[in-house]
């Protein structure tokens, strides 16, 4: 997985006490059970040339089924993750309703070995959570961008 990117958008809402974020849940098989470390920003991999903002966008349309919201963009920088990838954050000021999605799929064996192909979603439902919540069910290595957004919102960056 080293040397591979990923960008995503964070969307959030609400004022400092009443500050809520997205998330996705991931869909498949794998993580149908998981609630606590099984959602994610969405987010997509990329490769440059091609500009991790524009990843960003590209893979929020493609996971969510809709265009990303336009307005100012808060840069949460990178993070590495376990697995070596490198992921890459902006925050959005947005009020998504999460009725909106329709989510993009993917392919995949299941059960493994079984020789049959299934179609899952790439995430199976979204939700807003405020942030200790949020903590709690996003996977460990994205809970950074959580405390970024919130030390930018209270910067008023």
């Amino acid at each position: 997985m080293a040397g591979k990117r990923s960008a995503g958008l964070l969307l959030y809402r609400g004022a400092a006490a009443g500050l809520e974020v997205l998330l996705g849940h991931m869909g498949g098989p794998l993580w149908e059970r998981r609630d606590a470390g099984g959602w994610s920003v969405p987010k997509g991999e990329y490769v440059p040339p091609e500009e991790a903002w524009d990843a960003a966008r590209r893979e929020f349309e493609e996971e969510l089924g809709i265009p990303p919201p336009d307005g100012p963009s808060v840069p949460l920088g990178e993070a590495r993750q376990a697995s070596g990838k490198v992921v890459t954050v902006w925050a959005v000021e947005s009020d998504l309703d999460p009725e909106r999605i329709v989510p993009g799929t993917f392919e995949m064996e299941w059960p493994r070995g079984s020789g049959v192909t299934g179609t899952f979603p790439e995430i199976d439902r979204v939700a807003w959570f405020p942030p200790h919540e949020a903590h709690e069910r996003l996977v460990a290595g994205q809970r950074v961008f959580l405390e970024r957004l919130a030390d930018r919102l209270a910067s008023g960056a």
